[in-house]
């Protein structure tokens, strides 16, 4: 397994319900949660004011860890660095 260093901020748009948006950010917490269980986030800092973290991520590969963020219901609004 290799640890990745991962960047993510969240950039939904101003348009998107109120409701959607409540809902979208419930299942992105319980899938965090879920990965964290398993293994896949190490390590998450939560950056204050922001819908954003630094976390340490483990996959077997760079294409293990793109599959386990796209996992992530706020995947198609993130901006997402990896080192």
């Amino acid at each position: 397994m290799t640890e990745f260093l991962v960047r993510i901020e969240v950039r939904l748009p101003a348009s998107l319900a109120d409701e959607t948006r409540r809902e979208l950010t419930e299942r992105e917490f319980a899938r965090g949660k879920a990965l964290q269980d398993a293994g896949s986030i190490v390590r998450i800092w939560r950056i204050p004011g922001r819908l954003a973290n630094v976390a340490v991520w483990r996959a077997a590969d760079a294409t293990e860890l793109h599959d386990l963020l796209a996992s992530l219901p706020l995947f198609p609004w993130m901006d997402v660095e990896v080192e």
